[in-house]
């Protein structure tokens, strides 16, 4: 069997994040485009030389992740820490127009408003397909609110990362956990990125739903894709609705529990399910929900947003003092031991990734090298019999030829 081409091999081993950065750095030999399953994934449309490879390589996240250096300040569960605090946006339109508090969305605005940045690379719907989501450059706070909320569905932020560095102006980028990640492991290769993005800005991840996800969720409103106008995953209040609006002007909604809860994690990608960085290590700052516990699990009962907020660099710790002096952000700080509370999931995956990498080598599949993460000091925490049971689930469904989930 003639061996694949890097990228191919990449997509076909289920390492793919579609983050899109092999598009730019391969100047467009390779095309990001929806496979079968609904994720994004790249095309290879001219062959690629053993310089292209050796930079894919080094770049994409899927591959692998590690940190540069060790760090004193860094927690094995929760990654670099400087400050842990919870927070909101002070600004009422953009609390309510987040996914959580609007913490993104105000240290966004402050950064525009203090000409700290030019413009801000993120991640929105498409106004021509609803259902898709698109790169965004936000230069004021209206385009910030008009891009706010979670879109749970692939995105590919950094297909067009090359012409963004060579135009004037110097931006903030957001983007998944994964997609700072490989933008980190780009700054070593393109000095530019250093210049041009002096801030890197992610949000807690659950996993990658593919549109199969978004079209469950629309048959069971049984409505068709061509009918929709508008499509909200999250937003407009805490956690949100999901809410569908169709160009007749019918609008069904379902709450977070159900939309996320019973649909959406169930399409998830491969890559996601073996992500040691659910919890946006490589960023500046990273938010999240802040859930307010009940029986000792999250309430997604509906009320005024709260994020938790991370500052992970000192770059980030810098920008959240200047943003809450500044007025756009309201504080208080936060143990770190309250964050398991408020983010059960991603305590359980970091603790279980280890044994499920370990279960790929084992029976010979594709699998990323995770360097200076703590996996093994957060197997350790997860438990023997935890990670026996992940181990062995994952060795079942390889044995019985299954992919992970979703490719």
């Amino acid at each position: 069997m003639a061996k694949l081409p890097l990228l191919e091999s990449i997509a076909a081993g289920g390492l793919c994040t579609g983050c899109g950065l092999c598009e730019s750095v391969t100047g467009g030999k390779a095309k990001m485009a929806f496979n079968p399953h609904g994720f994004l994934r790249p095309v290879v449309l001219q062959p690629m030389t053993a310089a292209d490879d050796a930079l894919v390589r080094a770049v994409c996240p899927g591959v692998g992740l590690r940190h540069e250096r060790d760090t004193a300040a860094y927690d094995p569960l929760w990654g670099p820490l400087v400050a842990v605090r919870t927070g909101y946006a002070r600004d009422p339109a953009l609390r309510h127009g987040g996914s959580s508090g609007g913490a993104i969305s105000a240290l966004l605005s402050y950064l525009l408003e203090s000409g700290k940045v030019d413009y801000v690379l993120h991640i929105g719907a498409s106004l021509r397909e609803p259902l898709v989501n698109e790169i965004k450059l936000s230069t004021n706070r209206a385009e910030v609110l008009a891009n706010a909320g979670s879109r749970y569905a692939p995105s590919a932020p950094l297909t067009a990362i090359d012409a963004l560095l060579a135009r004037p102006g110097r931006f903030a980028f957001v983007g998944k956990p994964c997609d700072v990640a490989a933008l980190r492991k780009y700054a070593a290769h393109n000095p530019q990125v250093g210049e041009k993005v002096p801030y890197m800005l992610s949000f807690m991840c659950a996993g990658v739903p593919s549109m199969k996800g978004t079209e469950a969720i629309l048959q069971r409103f049984e409505v068709q894709p061509a009918e929709v106008r508008s499509f909200a995953y999250r937003g407009n209040g805490w956690p949100g609705m999901t809410r569908v609006e169709t160009h007749a002007g019918a609008v069904h909604e379902t709450d977070y529990a159900t939309s996320w809860g019973t649909v959406l994690n169930r399409h998830l990608q491969a890559r996601c399910k073996i992500c040691p960085d659910g919890i946006g290590e490589f960023a500046d700052v990273v938010c999240a929900d802040a859930w307010y516990g009940k029986d000792g699990y999250p309430d997604f009962a509906e009320q005024e947003g709260r994020s938790l907020v991370l500052s992970r660099t000192g770059a980030g710790e810098r920008l959240l003092d200047e943003a809450v002096a500044a007025g756009y952000l309201a504080v208080a700080p936060l143990a770190v031991a309250e964050i398991r509370k408020m983010q059960p999931y991603q305590e359980n995956r970091k603790q279980m990734v280890l044994a499920r990498v370990l279960a790929l080598r084992v029976m010979g599949r594709p699998a990323p090298a995770y360097r200076r993460l703590r996996l093994q000091r957060t197997a350790w925490m997860g438990g023997l019999k935890a990670n026996a049971k992940n181990f062995l689930g994952m060795v079942k469904r390889l044995a019985l030829n299954r992919q992970p989930s979703g490719m």
